[in-house]
């Protein structure tokens, strides 16, 4: 679980807003990711899916898909 691996309470790391560990988290899972799309499916192998992952919340966040083609 990633609440072991970065616990909310840590003495070594301090971030003044008290996040620190969803800031970890969110360095530790990336803010991007590519996944490819054919016939008009995702592209995922047979137990992969897609999560949002809020580590800072709950608070509204804002989301961004871009569909590129080659053709």
């Amino acid at each position: 679980r990633l609440d072991e691996v970065f616990p909310w309470e840590h003495p070594k790391d301090r971030h003044m807003e008290g996040n620190t560990a969803a800031h970890m988290k969110a360095s530790y899972m990336g803010a991007s990711q590519h996944v490819l799309i054919h016939d008009g499916d995702l592209v995922l192998g047979t137990w992969q899916g897609i999560y949002f992952c809020e580590f800072d919340g709950p608070r509204h966040r804002h989301f961004y898909v871009q569909v590129s083609s080659n053709e």
